[in-house]
């Protein structure tokens, strides 16, 4: 007889079950290991990053597969909203997607589409070949899909911000999640994640989330600006990513060990 199983609760589950804010990295190195290490640290988020990151669809499931031992919830980033490439990460077992670059209600709509199926949506019915079923060993798959897919997106530009309030209105959106660095350079500060208008956009979005009774992320990799976003009202915030942190940490023992100037102004020989 074959196993008949459950998958996880979803990203959208485990944040309107906890009392407090969550807390979560990113994993940009396209590594399972360096996943499963993320996995064991004690932070409630992991996530699997495909834009930013040398991913493909084989790196993304050993990831899956090697976090999926810990009492983490992995969030996953598609390169950009293609109904194809979301129907292969869905097929995956991916439950929680993460949506660059969404400026509009309408995009949104188009995404909610991709993720559900038909009469609801354009997803491809591939079930019976897919671990999103665990192939066909969770039964009623197909019914209630839905349930188990959350679906955020991104807030990362100045128009964004001035939709952010129907944004977070479409049914089939989660929550979303604010990307203060892209919102930064698209408001013609690059590089100024503390610009008060950034700050401010940050801060709206915030609150346009909470008023939909929507979850919000943000990115936060300066304590000072994490501990702000989530006294703020965010449910979620990512407070560093693998890549920075072995950056960050291997500069550091070169600054310790090397000595001597060297042309990047650190010690060294």
């Amino acid at each position: 007889m074959p196993l008949r199983m459950t998958l996880p609760q979803t990203l959208g589950a485990r944040l309107a079950a906890s009392d407090r804010p969550q807390f979560g990295a990113w994993v940009c190195s396209a590594s399972a290991v360096n996943a499963e290490i993320v996995a064991g640290s004690g932070l409630d988020v992991v996530l699997i990053d495909a834009e930013h990151s040398p991913n493909g669809l084989e790196s993304i499931l050993a990831q899956l597969q090697a976090v999926a031992a810990y009492p983490v919830t992995p969030l996953v980033r598609p390169p950009f909203g293609d109904p194809v490439v979301i129907k292969q990460y869905l097929d995956l077992g991916v439950q929680n997607l993460l949506i660059p670059m969404v400026d509009s209600a309408e995009q949104a709509e188009a995404v909610v589409r991709a993720v559900r199926y038909p009469p609801h949506g354009i997803r491809g019915v591939g079930s019976a070949l897919a671990r999103a079923s665990r192939w066909n060993r969770i039964e009623g798959y197909l019914a209630d899909a839905s349930s188990t897919i959350s679906l955020f997106v991104q807030i990362e530009s100045a128009v964004a911000v001035e939709q952010v309030e129907r944004i977070v209105a479409v049914d089939g959106v989660d929550g979303i999640l604010i990307g203060p660095a892209d919102l930064a350079a698209s408001m013609g500060v690059i590089g100024e994640q503390e610009h008060p208008e950034v700050v401010a956009g940050v801060l709206r979005s915030i609150e346009a989330a909470r008023a939909a009774g929507k979850p919000a992320a943000v990115n936060a990799f300066v304590p000072a600006a994490a501990e702000r976003y989530a006294e703020a009202g965010a449910a979620l915030v990512l407070v560093g990513a693998d890549v920075a942190l072995l950056a960050r940490a291997t500069e550091a023992l070169a600054d310790r060990y090397i000595a001597g100037p060297t042309p990047s102004g650190r010690a060294g020989y």
